[in-house]
């Protein structure tokens, strides 16, 4: 992280003053024991103690505590719910931490435009539950969905059990407002889609807090389908639950899910849910199917075909409601329920082509040997984003380490295997000093362009994303002498 600002700590008294007269109140916190709770995100290997703590209740105040950064150099880095399993919140020593969840209204559904517009501090699901007396749901339904926000969501490009069909939140987001760190209020896109211009909205979504902070979404809405079905497959192999998943989607079959666990994982959740899942499989796949009932009974035949040539030993599908919720309910608590099994994770995010899921899962089991620390699998594999679960004890000595560096191991995997770094979970400081490997330096250079042109003094979350910092005059090789440019008349960008 970048070596805390001296001159700015000196100062801390006078900016806790300066920004309890923009948020007075209980707005701003600044005791060492308060600022506590803010230490770290959802990577809670990593921490760091704020310098100070402001929770805005209005646009005006975001807009004068951003401005006020600007103008006296501070950093700022901006938080949601603490979600984020990439230390994309984790705070700075000599930063303001603006915390956003004050702002938790929906402001209006419209129905009409299928659209709802709210702050970026309601959570995801409250979206859903808002409208399903309408008959709509907004569809992105990462597994912390009851905590995490939409704002969040934003920041982060958030996925879910349900993305495969219906998008990420960059596919469900149809505008918003944002603040620069200069304090300018802007808007981009709004309840049309398809504004015209440069897609900022586009750039916006999955900027993890480098860019602006949002202070409204406007999110699209989705009819609830008619009926759906859930088809529990059990596998005596992850090879071939993988290959089922890409003849699946080979096969012309859109599901709007389709998640696998490993026998490890499925173990850990069906103790924890009872869900009913098969304890002598291998590997599980979770297939749920919507549409009106003769497209349903359709697809569910055409895929139990499917899985039956790909060596399934297992197959039932939900027969209500209530049973296809439970099947889901084992998948979403699957996280909490590997951790009963080692006092601590370490939840990776990688995506790689489907076709290789059965390698890619292979090789992570040849490295526990390797590492001698177990993972369990449980992942998005209707688009091949994998989230291994790495379980270690952090009051060993260097198995932290180990499981930093077998994490490493995995994505430089699907970096090799044509994947990427990051499915939903960003980059943050988990996977910056991995850029290198997905990027070179002309790349790397570019997207840092392009942050300068938001953010030219690098105020907003700075140590985030990029494995080396550059201040905007050096990347862009402007000439600096006696602090001039040449030609300063002219504007820079």
């Amino acid at each position: 992280m970048p070596v805390p600002d001296g001159a700015v700590l000196s100062r801390r008294a006078e900016i806790v003053t300066a920004l309890r007269r923009i948020v007075p109140g209980e707005g701003v916190i600044d005791s060492e024991e308060e600022r506590r709770v803010y230490e770290s995100d959802g990577l809670t290997a990593y921490r760091t103690l704020p310098m100070v703590v402001v929770l805005p209740e209005t646009v005006d105040q975001v807009r004068r505590v951003m401005r006020y950064c600007s103008e006296h150099g501070i950093k700022l880095v901006p938080r949601g719910a603490g979600t984020s399993l990439s230390g994309g919140a984790l705070p700075l020593a000599d930063g303001v931490l603006l915390g956003m969840g004050k702002f938790k209204r929906i402001l209006e559904i419209d129905i009409a435009n299928r659209c709802a517009v709210v702050q970026p501090g309601v959570t995801n699901l409250a979206i859903t539950h808002a409208v399903q007396d309408q008959g709509f749901y907004y569809a992105p339904d990462p597994s912390s969905q009851i905590a995490c926000t939409i704002g969040g969501n934003v920041g982060e490009n958030s996925g879910g059990v349900h993305c495969l069909k219906y998008g990420l939140t960059t596919n469900n987001v149809i505008g918003i407002e944002m603040i620069t760190i200069d304090g300018e209020v802007v808007r981009l896109g709004g309840k049309h889609f398809d504004a015209a211009g440069y897609d900022l909205l586009g750039v916006m979504v999955g900027s993890e807090g480098l860019l602006g902070v949002v202070t409204e979404v406007t999110v699209r809405l989705l009819p609830k389908p008619p009926g759906a079905r859930a088809l529990l497959i059990g596998f005596p192999s992850v090879v071939g639950a993988g290959e089922c998943v890409a003849a699946i989607i080979a096969a012309g079959i859109i599901p709007g899910g389709m998640e696998m666990m490993d026998k490890l994982a499925v173990q850990a959740a069906e103790a924890f849910v009872h869900a009913g899942y098969p304890l002598d499989a291998e590997a599980l796949l979770i297939v749920e199917l919507d549409g009106c009932e003769a497209e349903i009974d359709h697809l569910v035949a055409a895929v139990e075909d499917i899985a039956g040539q790909h060596g399934a030993t297992s197959c039932r599908v939900s027969q209500n409601e209530a049973e296809r919720l439970n099947f889901w309910a084992g998948r979403k608590a699957a996280f909490p329920a590997v951790g009963r099994l080692s006092p601590d994770y370490y939840c990776m995010d990688g995506t790689i082509p489907r076709r290789r899921l059965g390698d890619v899962l292979a090789r992570m089991k040849q490295m526990e040997g390797q590492y001698k620390l177990r993972v369990a699998n449980v992942f998005h594999a209707g688009d091949g984003n994998l989230h291994p679960l790495i379980m270690y004890d952090a009051n060993q000595p260097g198995e932290l380490e180990r499981a930093e560096e077998f994490g490493n191991d995995i994505l430089r995997l699907c970096v090799e295997v044509g994947g990427v770094l990051t499915g939903e979970h960003g980059v943050g400081v988990e996977k910056r000093d991995l850029m290198g490997t997905m990027f070179d330096d002309t790349d790397l250079e570019q997207q840092q362009r392009l942050k300068c042109a938001f953010d030219p003094d690098s105020l907003l979350n700075p140590g985030k994303v990029f494995p080396q910092l550059c201040r905007c005059a050096e990347l862009g090789r402007v000439h600096v002498h006696a602090g001039q440019t040449r030609f300063p008349e002219l504007p820079r960008f």
